[in-house]
């Protein structure tokens, strides 16, 4: 498997290069690159399968890369110093990102992963609908690709009800009746939806303050769904769901 290493700061390329080689046999490390212009050209030339993308290059942004080319048919890894805004575009395209320094163990698992879609020849268009997304000026996400067993499924936001844990999985309840399971942690959701107004009640529930119809006072707090369904509400976040629905209702009006 080809690929291409990114990133401004030559000590970072060195750094990853050797990681790679060490950990990663089955890579063949073709180009490392500084710049956003080299990089494009690089792409262009080789025709990667895997691509390690530095987000912050200087005053430009490995974003640009994506932006200049003519296709991408490639897998992405990006690779960040910090969680800064487009990490949070990153997630809600389902796709991986490594926090610099880089850990082998999250590093092995992305790079398997992109092995395992490159071998099957799945296309999926997770770079084009990230590219969606920077280009909303507010930098607002309006959709969220989760990834499934076999597809990966693009949701407005608006459209999820609640979302529900299991074990390591997440179950999404959507207006439609359908329930997706996404093979990630609700934390993850939950950290990444709260901004987005969501409501994390108890340790096992996520609900969309949209469909909540009233605060039930039975078992010191239960929030009763439009659709009928009762979700928990745990006493340590009773105060904090309490206060987030007052103003989400204020701001309905």
């Amino acid at each position: 498997m080809k690929a291409i290493l990114i990133d401004d700061e030559i000590s970072n390329l060195e750094n990853l290069r050797t990681l790679l080689e060490k950990h990663c046999p089955q890579l063949t490390i073709i180009a490392t690159v500084q710049t956003v212009h080299d990089a494009v050209d690089a792409i262009v030339k080789y025709s990667p399968n895997l691509v390690f993308l530095d987000i912050q290059m200087g005053e430009q942004t490995g974003f640009d890369v994506l932006r200049l080319l003519p296709q991408r048919n490639f897998e992405v890894v990006f690779v960040t110093a910090y969680d800064h805004y487009g990490i949070q575009a990153v997630k809600f395209a389902a796709l991986d990102y490594l926090l610099k320094p880089i850990d082998i163990e999250e590093l092995t698992i992305a790079v398997n992963k992109a092995e395992q879609k490159v071998r099957a020849q799945t296309q999926t268009s997770q770079l084009d609908f990230l590219m969606q997304q920077l280009r909303k000026p507010d930098a607002t996400m309006s959709k969220i690709a989760l990834q499934m067993q076999g597809e990966i499924r693009y949701v407005a936001l608006s459209e999820i009800v609640r979302c529900e844990a299991d074990n390591t999985y997440t179950h999404f309840f959507l207006s439609n009746n359908e329930n997706l399971l996404v093979s990630k942690s609700l934390k993850e959701y939950a950290d990444l939806l709260r901004p987005n107004g969501f409501l994390r009640t108890h340790q096992s529930h996520l609900v969309n303050p949209k469909y909540v119809k009233s605060w039930l006072k039975e078992d010191g707090g239960t929030l009763l769904l439009f659709s009928g369904t009762k979700i928990p509400i745990s006493k340590p976040n009773r105060e904090t769901v309490k206060q987030a629905l007052q103003q989400y209702n204020q701001s309905a009006i």
